[in-house]
């Protein structure tokens, strides 16, 4: 009953009556105060937990009986799963190849994924991926990207990702090897900063070469929090947010991504994943089940999707863990139903320090600084999406667009309609708590950004002028920007 009084004041407040539409609230004038409710990024839901757990807290809206569900879920989330044969029926399936064997080997504590560090084999990239494709080489394969039901097509010797793991006796596919270059940047007040850029190339290569035309692009693992809420985001408030930008003069037009819903088969807005390549969050969870680790699941029913190329035979002929009892699956009905239930009811961490002068005044530079036109920090979310996700006020600093990050950061790999150098606007809230729940602070879709500030000064495209009005700012007040993203 809470969350629903509580979204009955939000509209009472922001919208003028409770029975109005959902809607993009209006932008942030008033600098002196915090906005009301802003401490509560997820609206009701919000956690007041902190620390290294921060980001496996259920929704504080979530019923009892969910709970129970969630912790289920939370305990599918965790838990290893093992080669076939094995003595256990309901955590065998693995791979063969694989990246992982668990969700949180690489969303670790329900956060980001981290860079591998030091030499093969001090360190492996379980939280972070090397995805692969080509261009397509002939008319049926330009006929199915055209049609928008494959994001690209997949690398033919190695597939869609590449997996640094597998079965005892098998040869695992290969191993990303990362050196970085140090670029100094002197800021307009002096202050030097180097930023890393990275350099990739790919070890021990087990099954043949790499196609010549092969792309390449490296991500580490999305955190967690706050999904069920930006899957309840009504599509026309994202798509008002990208025509609004492309009548204004500020250069920035963010735009859809269009993406293949498997479970309707039928193309829809694009929501998650770094280029938006995924339409929900049960399509995304199953994606990872079969990609990640090789298990077959309602979705993909094929015990080897994404992972075995006809390349790979023992891959291929290797045993796997579908079971009757399973309903003919590695991962059950049910169990795939729990997971989403964990992953769609994580919390958002309650702000810290909204009320503060230098939070405050690091808000004013946030949106001074052109932050905010694509970093949109609030939405009201449907009324008639799930309970606990309803018409709830959210602060996710995210657009949910794609945008021209410019070529510092470009990938120059498209994915369904987002090219080489377009990424999804990236969440902010939570992000004060990266560390104590990753223990370390690398953000951008490779780790690149050592921090906060790093991670600002590689935006470049549509964000090159926010980027360069950051260069320009004095100390103090590029220090008070950082309190107040530190604060989210």
């Amino acid at each position: 009953m809470h969350h629903y009084l509580f979204s009955l004041i939000f509209f009472a407040a922001l919208l003028g009556a409770v029975n109005t539409v959902a809607a993009v609230p209006e932008a942030a004038t008033d600098f002196s105060r915090a906005q009301l409710y802003e401490h509560l990024p997820g609206g009701a839901g919000s956690s007041g937990k902190r620390g290294k757990n921060a980001f496996l807290q259920p929704a504080a809206n979530l019923s009892f009986a969910n709970k129970l569900d969630f912790k289920i879920g939370e305990s599918i989330f965790a838990k290893f799963w093992v080669f076939s044969p094995s003595s256990t029926q309901a955590s065998d399936g693995l791979g063969p190849l694989h990246n992982a064997r668990s969700c949180m080997g690489c969303h670790i504590r329900g956060g980001r994924g981290h860079v591998p560090e030091g030499n093969w084999p001090i360190d492996n990239a379980i939280s972070m991926l090397m995805r692969l494709s080509i261009e397509p080489q002939n008319e049926q394969q330009r006929a199915l990207l055209a049609s928008g039901e494959v994001p690209f097509i997949a690398e033919p010797t190695y597939g869609a990702q590449l997996q640094d793991f597998a079965l005892q006796g098998m040869p695992a596919e290969g191993r990303i090897s990362i050196s970085y270059t140090e670029q100094p940047l002197t800021l307009a007040d002096g202050t030097l900063v180097s930023l890393r850029m990275p350099s990739y190339s790919l070890a021990d290569l087990n099954y043949g070469p790499l196609h010549p035309d092969t792309k390449f692009s490296v991500r580490i693992a999305n955190p967690m929090l706050g999904l069920g809420l930006l899957e309840a985001i009504s599509e026309r408030d994202i798509m008002s947010l990208a025509e609004a930008q492309e009548r204004s003069a500020e250069g920035i037009s963010g735009r859809p991504n269009r993406v293949w819903e498997h479970s309707s088969q039928s193309i829809v807005l694009g929501r998650f994943g770094w280029k938006a390549g995924s339409p929900s969050l049960n399509q995304q969870n199953s994606a990872a089940f079969a990609t990640d680790m090789g298990l077959s699941t309602p979705l993909f029913k094929d015990a080897y999707q994404g992972d075995c190329t006809v390349a790979q035979q023992q891959c291929l002929q290797a045993a796997d863990g579908r079971s009757a009892h399973l309903g003919g699956l590695e991962v059950a009905q049910q169990m795939s139903q729990m997971l989403d239930l964990f992953v769609r009811n994580i919390a958002v961490p309650k702000r810290r320090n909204v009320a503060d002068s230098q939070v405050l005044a690091g808000k004013k530079v946030f949106y001074d600084s052109g932050c905010a036109g694509c970093h949109q920090p609030s939405f009201i979310t449907e009324q008639d999406a799930a309970d606990e996700q309803a018409g709830q006020l959210i602060w996710p600093y995210t657009d949910l667009l794609l945008h021209d990050m410019g070529e510092g950061l470009a990938d120059h790999r498209p994915e369904f309609l987002a090219n080489g150098s377009e990424w999804r606007t990236a969440p902010l809230w939570g992000i004060g708590a990266t560390a104590a729940v990753s223990s370390k602070t690398e953000f951008l879709h490779d780790g690149r950004a050592r921090n906060l500030l790093e991670a600002i000064l590689w935006h470049g495209g549509e964000a090159a002028q926010s980027r360069d009005k950051i260069i320009n700012i004095d100390g103090s007040q590029r220090a008070a920007l950082l309190a107040f993203l530190e604060s989210l």
